[in-house]
């Protein structure tokens, strides 16, 4: 007797996915190693120097990693309550963090004891970032000021109180060591030149600001808070230049790539939408297993690194040039039982006895119901609330094979009121779905044809039918204008051709004496 032959589920492209130079740019990385911290991870920073070690603020630490270490190189633990926004200075020797307890401390990446302590604030310190000549250090804090300080004698230069509620993130500048810009939650982006008293430009972002970012030319800031993104022209006078909502969370961080070709913002929503910086539209997404809390980028993108509120560190290592060139797909084949006895050369005698043994089929549920020939169970299977939603493919697939057995109509006929209204639900859904509709149009006329008695029995039911011819007439409609359109489109190219043309002789001949030459030259060719 034949073994039973699965239902075949057809594989359809999936609509809408387009492999982009993006696409294939942001997924070459390798499956991320995960570390997990003490804390929630607040702030991330990469060193300007190589080998690029990167400091990660969490709880009451700052640990520094490098490149492809799983354990820190460094950790920095003279802090009473929780460590905030640890930042290298541009020569990598010196990394600066505030804390809970207002004070901020300046560490030698070489040492562990802090060698300068600046005590001025009076509430919890989240902002803190170099200037250009390294030699002051801008803070900002929860007691509405931000302040800059001289290293080298650890004294308070500039404070200024424009803000009316907490300082959360700040940008120093890196061409001109007197501008800076902070951001609060009262909603507002401030810059400020030490050389003035008070701020010298205002922007209200309309939500609170949760971080900053200078482009490298320093004409565009990135500002991102409550659900947007902002991008503010600096040279218009503070203008905004773009607004993207593409989060359904709070935005937390941005980042920009190595060449400042893409934008990264991160949210508590778990995504990291990757940005156009030409046109600002989202090109490639991440993924998270929780809310983001901040995100950065290697030189040369070689490592992506986020912090989540568990206390996750993610790091994702770009692939190199010898695993980017793996086939995808290809997966390597476990040797079998025979390799390891006789060797990977080994080739069957003439005399062997090849010893077959019954490989075990393994049916899925609505198969198994094919089997036994109960069409309505089957199709009802594959009908399941997560395999419809998830997996239409499947549905199609017993359709397709119920009516190549010829007994689609049985298995559509006899339904109550809730199965017919998920079957009609599956069609209004998949019937004008370009990849299902061959098999689906069929389906649809078995229903119209057998269900069309019980009009007016339910109005459940009734809307749905409503709903699927309405369905059908505007799909009907769509393909006639189509039709349309391409005769139209035929007309143009065939005008649009060039015309071969016959070539000119310049002599014109009467019909006789042109039947006369011909006669005359087919005798000559007779003759000879």
């Amino acid at each position: 007797m034949a073994s039973f032959r699965p239902t075949k589920i057809q594989v359809y492209p999936k609509l809408g996915e387009k492999v982009t130079q993006d696409t294939l740019y942001w997924k070459n990385y390798k499956a991320p190693v995960q570390i997990k911290e003490f804390g929630a991870i607040t702030n991330i920073d990469f060193s300007p120097v190589a080998p690029h070690n990167f400091a990660v603020t969490a709880f009451t630490r700052v640990h520094v990693y490098g490149p492809f270490s799983q354990e820190p190189v460094k950790t920095f633990t003279r802090f009473k309550d929780t460590a905030y926004c640890g930042r290298f200075r541009s020569d990598g020797q010196l990394l600066v963090a505030g804390c809970e307890d207002s004070v901020v401390r300046l560490f030698d990446v070489g040492g562990k004891v802090a060698l300068r302590m600046f005590r001025g604030h009076t509430k919890a310190v989240h902002v803190t970032d170099f200037t250009s000549d390294r030699y002051q250090i801008l803070t900002g804090s929860d007691d509405y000021t931000c302040r800059l300080w001289d290293i080298p004698n650890a004294t308070e230069l500039n404070c200024y109180q424009e803000h009316t509620d907490y300082i959360r993130c700040g940008v120093a500048s890196k061409l001109n060591r007197d501008l800076f810009i902070t951001g609060s939650y009262d909603h507002t982006l401030k810059l400020f030149d030490a050389r003035a008293e008070k701020s010298v430009m205002t922007m209200d972002h309309g939500h609170p600001v949760e971080s900053l970012l200078l482009y490298p030319s320093e004409g565009l800031l990135v500002s991102a808070g409550g659900r947007y993104v902002t991008v503010w022209d600096l040279l218009k006078g503070g203008q905004p230049l773009a607004s993207l909502k593409n989060h359904h969370k709070t935005v937390t961080c941005v980042c920009l790539s190595s060449n400042g070709e893409r934008l990264m913002s991160a949210s508590l929503d778990r995504h990291v939408k990757v940005y156009n910086t030409t046109n600002y539209k989202v090109v490639h997404n991440f993924d998270y297993a929780a809310s983001i809390l901040s995100l950065a980028l290697a030189p040369d993108d070689e490592s992506i690194v986020a912090g989540m509120t568990n206390g996750i560190l993610s790091i994702k290592h770009r692939k190199s040039p010898e695993e980017s060139k793996e086939i995808s797909g290809q997966q390597r084949r476990r040797p079998s039982y025979r390799v390891f006895v006789k060797g990977k050369n080994y080739a069957p005698k003439q005399d062997d006895y090849l010893v077959s043994k019954p490989v075990r089929q393994h049916l899925a549920k609505y198969d198994k119901e094919l089997k036994k020939f109960n069409v309505s169970k089957a199709l009802d299977t594959a009908m399941e609330s997560w395999t419809r939603l998830r997996k239409p493919e499947i549905p199609v697939a017993v359709i397709k094979e119920l009516d190549r057995r010829g007994t689609l109509r049985n298995a559509l006929a006899g339904r109550d009121e809730q199965s017919l209204s998920q079957l009609l639900n599956f069609l209004i859904g998949n019937v004008v779905d370009q990849r299902f509709a061959p098999v689906l149009v069929t389906a649809t006329e078995i229903v119209l044809d057998i269900y069309q008695s019980i009009i007016g029995q339910s109005s459940v039911v009734d809307r749905q039918l409503l709903r699927l011819r309405e369905l059908l007439e505007r799909e009907i409609d769509y393909q006639q204008d189509l039709l349309e359109v391409l005769g139209m489109l035929d007309t143009m190219f065939a005008s649009s051709l060039p015309r071969k043309q016959v070539p000119f002789t310049g002599i014109s001949k009467p019909n006789g004496l042109a039947q006369a030459d011909t006669g005359a030259s087919g005798r000559q060719i007779q003759a000879s």
